[in-house]
């Protein structure tokens, strides 16, 4: 083989697996989906802690794949005067359709939670499998005490 081939067959070689590493970079970027959830509370505290002294002001959820879900432990303690049960919200979507793909749900299961009491709890966000053109999304997620 003259070095004429060679040097082409080498440069056809390198070419292929340039292209291969930016089309396998694309889809695994393509795939993953950064995420913030910022925590409103009313009549609640939400900590990292079960000693109620780190608190929670944003979740991130780091990077997410279609199709999976991510847990978080999180610790809420009643910071009011009466027993209270609690509730959780989200909104404010950035951008919106991503509240069309993307779920938060927990394990609270309507206890009782006097007050200063402390429940751990475990928040799940869901991302659906035939999500697309969102590349990043935030949210906010307001957990409320309710007498």
């Amino acid at each position: 083989m003259s070095k004429q081939k060679i040097s082409l067959f080498a440069l056809t070689l390198l070419t292929a697996a340039v292209l291969v590493g930016v089309s396998t970079s694309a889809l695994v970027s393509h795939l993953t989906i950064p995420s913030i959830g910022r925590i409103k509370t009313v009549g609640v505290g939400v900590y990292w802690n079960s000693t109620c002294t780190n608190v929670v002001s944003t979740i991130d959820w780091e990077t997410v794949e279609p199709g999976s879900s991510k847990n978080v432990t999180v610790y809420i303690r009643n910071e009011g005067n009466s027993v209270s049960t609690l509730s959780l919200n989200t909104s404010n979507w950035n951008p919106s359709s991503a509240s069309n793909y993307i779920s938060l749900s927990w394990d609270y299961r309507g206890q009782k939670l006097s007050p200063n009491q402390v429940m751990q709890v475990t928040l799940t966000l869901s991302i659906s499998s035939s999500i697309k053109d969102i590349s990043n999304f935030s949210f906010d997620i307001t957990i409320s005490a309710t007498a």
